[in-house]
């Protein structure tokens, strides 16, 4: 749940802190007195794409920071393992989020720097947002499936079809490959098998490459290297050399080792010196012998050196891809030698993984039909309580002609919200206010299934009004028993049955406009008279007397 929120310098807003509690939130405020802006700091925390706009005028920088707590954070600590993010303390999660005006953005997660891109894999597990759009996603039949699948606890039947329908579609991508290979003339056969051999012929290796290449730096320079060996050899051991000079030199050494006992050490570190001087020139000549190529070997190298640079140009610029191309002709010329064995022992495996789909699709089929009913059952009773008394709510399941990537059935959820009138799929027949209405009732169904803790709810009692705005509320308080419930709204009715109580407003008696967020939970005279604004006159008795009527009923 989320523990705290604070605010710095984020649209209109200078800063605020914010406790949260348990339950059901109401936030409330007058039209325009900027209520979205505490939206969009969750918004922000959740991974949402920000330009410097939002940075309050005449500040350097907005800051966003949260903390959460979850009483099981299993699930979390492994995302952020995989984040390579630190885990949670005592299961608490804090997030920060910095957008500077003139540098870059900063991001943290329990200490540690992090991406937008976490945050957004975060956000999908502790936040769920409903927006004045997010009925229009029951219109989708991707969302209707979405739902049902979610009510009958279909997340392992679902994922096991999606391994079999895989496995399935991608034999039919190879067969389609094969067939597209057709047999072969005996000319491309040859021209195959002379490609063929020619790779193997260099018996490539990443060890045998880099010889090849060293030997052929080598040919390609011998005439340099050998003039340089042989020039260190002369200077080192030839007639004019530093040897001859060093033996001279040591000469003298000797004379004086005889008139003076102390000069016996240096005289044999010359000697050792002599002695290196030796063996090095001997190793300069031998190496001079190594680059000279006999015209037959030098021809065979320069040969297959032009092969390898050839077999790089035409096969990706690597080996890797040389010995990708080596291996896909190898099984081409195996494939061409049974083509017809191959396709045949190719559809026997689709049969048998199109079987395997179909019966998978068949359980998750029946899971569907089943929850279907069971639904449809509870969701009728909600939307029953929210007004509409008399409507007829279902849920058909119907059969694809063929397998698709979520089973061999389709879901439409099927609507009538007055008697008389025929039932007919969602988006036919629903006005806005009647999808917000059945989109509640179906969350308040499935809000136990739901893992997500933080349910934000932006004014989806629209075109609701009077008692059933107080069923809106009631059923809101309903969701909090599962999850923690934070809801924009414009009705007392629905305000009245939150636990908790926030107030945005907007302060423009200075020479600029400022927005305060404060908790009102604290005093009941607070919430009747924020109840009697919200009813027209927070002064009028009528209106303070209905806000206490109300407040009661929440209660």
């Amino acid at each position: 749940m989320l523990q705290s929120l604070r605010i710095r310098n984020l649209a209109l807003i200078e800063e605020v802190g914010l406790d949260f509690e348990a339950g059901f939130t109401a936030v409330t405020g007058e039209t325009g007195a900027g209520k979205s802006i505490l939206l969009g700091a969750l918004s922000l925390l959740a991974g949402e794409r920000a330009d410097k706009t939002v940075i309050r005028q005449g500040a350097a920088a907005c800051e966003v920071e949260a903390s959460l707590y979850f009483e099981n954070p299993a699930q979390i600590d492994s995302i952020l393992a995989t984040l390579d993010l630190p885990a949670c303390e005592d299961g608490v999660l804090i997030m920060k989020r910095s957008l500077p005006r003139d540098k870059a953005p900063k991001i943290t997660v329990n200490g540690g720097l992090a991406t937008l891109a976490a945050l957004q894999q975060l956000g999908e597990h502790w936040v769920d947002f409903h927006g004045p759009s997010e009925p229009r996603r029951l219109l989708k039949e991707s969302c209707q499936l979405e739902l049902l699948d979610l009510f009958a606890r279909a997340g392992p039947a679902r994922a096991a079809y999606a391994e079999g329908y895989r496995r399935w579609r991608d034999l039919l991508a190879e067969r389609e490959k094969l067939t597209q290979e057709t047999k072969l003339a005996p000319d491309q056969m040859d021209f195959i098998r002379n490609q063929l051999a020619r790779i193997e012929a260099l018996e490539l290796t990443e060890a045998a490459v880099e010889e090849l290449e060293r030997d052929f730096q080598r040919l390609s320079r011998a005439q340099e290297l050998i003039e340089l060996t042989r020039g260190l050899a002369a200077g080192l051991t030839g007639e004019d050399g530093v040897q001859s000079r060093v033996g001279s030199l040591l000469r003298e050494a000797r004379a004086l080792e005889s008139l003076d006992p102390a000069g016996r050490t240096l005289s044999e570190r010359l000697a050792t010196a002599a002695v290196e001087l030796s063996d090095l020139g001997a190793e300069f000549d031998a190496l001079s012998q190594q680059f000279q190529f006999d015209p037959e070997h030098a021809e065979q190298l320069a040969a297959r050196m032009n092969t390898w640079l050839e077999l790089k140009r035409k096969y990706g610029g690597d080996l890797p891809a040389v010995l990708a191309a080596r291996e896909e002709m190898r099984r081409r010329l195996e494939v061409q030698g049974d083509l017809e064995g191959a396709l045949t022992r190719l559809d026997q495996r689709m049969a048998a993984a199109l079987r395997a789909a179909k019966q998978l699709a068949q359980a998750l089929r029946t899971l569907r039909e089943k929850a279907a009913k069971e639904l449809a059952l509870a969701a009728a009773r909600n939307i029953a309580r929210l007004g509409f008394r008399k409507a007829d709510f279902r849920i058909d399941i119907l059969p694809l002609a063929e397998l698709g990537p979520a089973g061999d059935c389709r879901c439409e959820f099927i609507f009538s919200p007055n008697v008389g009138e025929p039932p007919l799929p969602l988006g036919r027949i629903a006005s806005s206010g009647e999808l917000a209405r059945v989109m509640l009732a179906l969350k308040a169904v499935l809000a136990d299934l739901d893992g997500v803790p933080l349910l934000v709810f932006d004014e989806v009692d629209s075109n609701v009004g009077g008692e059933i705005g107080s069923v809106v509320g009631a059923t809101m308080a309903e969701i909090a028993r599962c999850h923690q419930v934070l809801c924009v709204t414009h009705l007392p009715q629905v305000a009245a049955h939150a636990t908790g109580h926030l107030v945005v407003t907007k302060d423009q008696s200075k020479d600029r406009t400022e927005i305060a967020i404060a908790p009102i939970h604290a005093s009941r005279q607070a919430r009747i008279s924020e109840l009697a604004r919200m009813l027209g006159d927070r002064t009028a008795k009528s209106a303070l007397a209905h806000a206490r009527e109300l407040l009661g009923k929440g209660d």
